[in-house]
């Protein structure tokens, strides 16, 4: 068993991350992590359940896994001792999606003592471009 000053392995991030999830927006949303560091962070959510009157991906829906992954990614590089909260994001909706699963991945932008950026890329199963989106996370220290 790793004691504290060992770094967790990916599948015990991802465990946390999952199990974290519960009774949360994120799981109402069907997001589920792939994949989770500081560098990168990779989920999937569903079409289904997330779209709007049309049939389409909700642009909104987007916004959640957007945010999610990029302050998922804050958080870690942040470390335990912080507090990672989301300040802005945009987001430009290139096509839309009606059925299957999506895909972000958030890469960061800037990482720094206060601040931290990512860019989050959300494509379709067949790797066409949904969504392009940018999180900033203000990052708290007590």
């Amino acid at each position: 068993m790793p004691d504290e000053t060992t770094p967790p392995s990916l599948e015990e991030i991802l465990a946390q991350m999952n199990l974290g999830s519960r009774d949360t927006l994120s799981e109402r949303m069907g997001i589920e992590f792939v994949e989770a560091s500081a560098q990168r962070v990779v989920a999937t959510m569903p079409v289904k359940g997330n779209t709007q009157p049309y049939g389409l991906l909700h642009g909104g829906a987007s916004c959640v896994l957007a945010e999610t992954l990029g302050s998922v990614g804050s958080a870690l590089h942040a470390g335990r001792d912080a507090m990672a909260l989301g300040i802005e994001i945009n987001a430009t909706h290139h096509r839309s999606a009606d059925a299957g699963v999506v895909t972000g991945v958030a890469t960061p932008v800037h990482l720094g003592r206060t601040l931290a950026t990512y860019e989050i890329v959300i494509t379709d199963e067949n790797d066409r471009r949904i969504c392009t989106a940018r999180l900033s996370c203000m990052i708290k220290r007590p």
